[in-house]
């Protein structure tokens, strides 16, 4: 088996476990499935143009990612709320884990994560025109 069918292999795979996890939050009101879906259309890209055009055909592509492409952004409701989840997991991450270099990780993470969503994700409104504040 040659290195690009092993990569291919495993960019599917990858794809598939991003894709079911975006089914779930899309489901699951605590998990944001966009940023999955996101992910999902990547790995299906680097994987094969087959699996990539049957993923694009997908009413899940055209709802989540197409529109976040097009959009070029996040409402500041799916930022609040990505940003509130992954807040949550990582709260419970520092309370649970002994050490502290590993605390400090997940702060340091979680500090980024906000600078990244408010400075470097553009805020529209729903109807895809940008706003000036988070």
């Amino acid at each position: 088996m040659t290195i690009k069918k092993v990569k291919s292999i495993l960019f599917f795979l990858l794809g598939a476990i991003s894709l079911l996890i975006g089914i779930a939050g899309t489901v699951l009101p605590v998990l944001p499935g966009g940023p999955f879906y996101l992910f999902a259309a990547f790995c299906f890209a680097k994987s094969s143009k087959s699996i990539e055009k049957w993923f694009k055909s997908t009413s899940l592509y055209e709802k989540y990612v197409e529109a976040f492409l097009q959009k070029k952004g996040m409402t500041r409701r799916e930022k609040i709320r990505i940003n509130l989840i992954a807040d949550f997991f990582i709260v419970i991450s520092v309370f649970y884990v002994d050490i502290l270099l590993v605390k400090i990780l997940l702060v340091v993470l979680a500090l980024y994560k906000h600078y990244y969503f408010i400075k470097k994700i553009k805020t529209i409104d729903r109807n895809g025109t940008e706003k000036r504040a988070f």
